[in-house]
C-alpha cells in the first residue's frame, strides 16, 4: 500500500513534500535561525549536518510544528504546518535526540498507545502495530517491557512509534547516538527500507560516514544559517572527475590549466582532480587529446562528493571569509 494511502496518512498534492520559507526563530537571548529556506523532494533522504549549536534541532522542531517560528513558514503539501499543528502531525513522524518511552509498558502496548494518540481506529491500530513490528524487527520483543530493552532496541521502538501512523515525512534527530557499530549498521538498513516505502526523511547526525550510506541530499547549517544544500547522488550538471596517470608531468599541468571547461583543478603526483560538465563527449575528447599529446593516462572516473568533503568545503569557505 502506498504510504500516502495508508491509514492515518494524508495524500500530498505537491511533489515538493516540504518547503521551508525564510524561517526565523528566536530564543529569549539569541537568534537560532536566520531566514532559512529550502525545499525537500518526495522520496529523498536529507542529511542535516552542522556543528553543535548550528540550529539543527530547532529547525527540525519547527518543521514538526513543535516550535513556532518568529517569522517564515513551513509547508507540507502546500499546507502551513503551524496553522493546524495537530493535523500536520498526521503527516509527520518525529523522533527527538532524547526521547522517552513508558518503561513499564511492553513494546506492543507502547505501539498501541502511539497509534491511539494519532487517532487510528482499533482495526487500523492492529494493522499498524503488525506493520511496524515487522518492519523494525520487533516481533520477538513484542511482550518485552521498554525498560528492559537495550539502547539499540529502544531506538528501534522509538522509530516504530514515530512511524506508527505511516507518515510521508519522517524527522530523526541523532538516531544513531549511543548505538554500537552493529546497531548503527542495522539503523542504516532500516532507513533505506523506509525510503523504499516512499517515505521522505531528514536525518540529523554527527556520524557523517554513515549518513553517506543512505542519504541522497546534504543540508548544512552553521550558526543558524543555511550554508549549503545539494544532492549527493549525481543529480547536478557538473561532476568531480579524477584523472590518473603513470606520472605527472609539466606537459599535463600546462594542458589541464589551459583546457576550457575544467574548474577547481587540483594536481598531484598521480594525476589530477577537477570539476567539469556532466558530458560524456567532454570526457571522450579530453582522453583523446591527452593521449594525443603523449600523456600516459591510466583512467578517468567520476568521484562522488561525500558529506565529509562537503563539510570540509564549507569549513574552508568559512575560514577564508573570516
Amino acid at each position: 500500500m502506498p504510504v500516502a494511502e495508508a491509514a492515518g496518512a494524508v495524500a500530498l498534492p505537491d511533489p515538493d513534500i516540504v518547503r521551508v520559507d525564510n524561517l526565523v526563530f528566536d530564543y529569549p537571548t539569541q537568534r537560532a535561525l536566520y531566514g532559512v529556506s529550502f525545499e525537500v523532494s518526495k522520496g529523498s533522504v536529507t542529511a542535516l549536518v552542522g556543528p553543535n549549536g548550528a540550529g539543527k534541532t530547532t529547525l527540525m522542531r519547527c518543521m514538526a510544528a513543535l516550535e513556532t517560528p518568529f517569522a517564515g513558514r513551513v509547508t507540507i503539501g502546500g499546507e502551513d504546518v503551524h496553522e493546524d499543528p495537530r493535523a500536520s502531525h498526521r503527516q509527520i513522524g518525529y523522533l527527538s535526540d532524547f526521547f522517552g518511552l513508558y518503561d513499564d509498558l511492553t513494546v506492543n502496548q507502547c505501539l498501541r498507545h502511539a497509534a491511539a494518540m494519532h487517532g487510528l481506529s482499533r482495526n487500523e491500530e492492529r494493522a499498524a502495530v503488525d506493520r511496524v513490528v515487522d518492519l523494525l524487527d520487533l516481533k520477538d520483543l513484542a511482550v518485552k517491557k521498554a525498560g528492559e530493552m537495550s539502547r539499540g532496541q529502544r531506538q528501534r521502538l522509538g522509530i516504530a512509534q514515530a512511524i506508527i501512523h505511516d507518515p510521508p515525512m519522517v524527522l530523526l534527530d541523532e538516531p544513531a547516538s549511543g548505538l554500537d557499530p552493529l546497531a548503527r549498521q542495522s539503523l542504516s538498513a532500516l532507513l533505506l527500507r523506509l525510503r523504499e516505502r516512499g517515505m521522505t526523511l531528514i536525518v540529523s547526525s554527527h556520524i557523517l560516514a554513515e549518513l553517506e550510506d543512505y542519504s541522497s541530499h546534504a543540508l548544512v547549517l552553521d550558526q543558524g544559517k543555511l550554508v549549503d544544500h545539494r544532492p549527493l547522488t549525481g543529480e547536478t550538471s557538473h561532476v568531480r572527475l579524477r584523472l590518473d596517470v603513470v606520472e605527472s608531468t609539466d606537459a599535463l599541468t600546462a594542458f589541464l590549466k589551459a583546457r576550457t571547461g575544467i574548474d577547481e583543478l587540483v594536481l598531484d603526483d598521480a594525476g589530477a582532480t577537477f570539476r567539469a560538465l556532466r558530458d560524456v563527449g567532454f570526457r571522450r575528447d579530453l582522453l583523446r587529446d591527452l593521449v594525443g599529446v603523449g600523456v600516459p593516462v591510466i583512467g578517468l572516473k567520476e568521484e562522488m562528493l561525500g558529506l565529509r568533503e562537503i563539510y570540509r568545503e564549507v569549513a574552508a569557505g568559512k575560514g577564508a571569509g573570516s
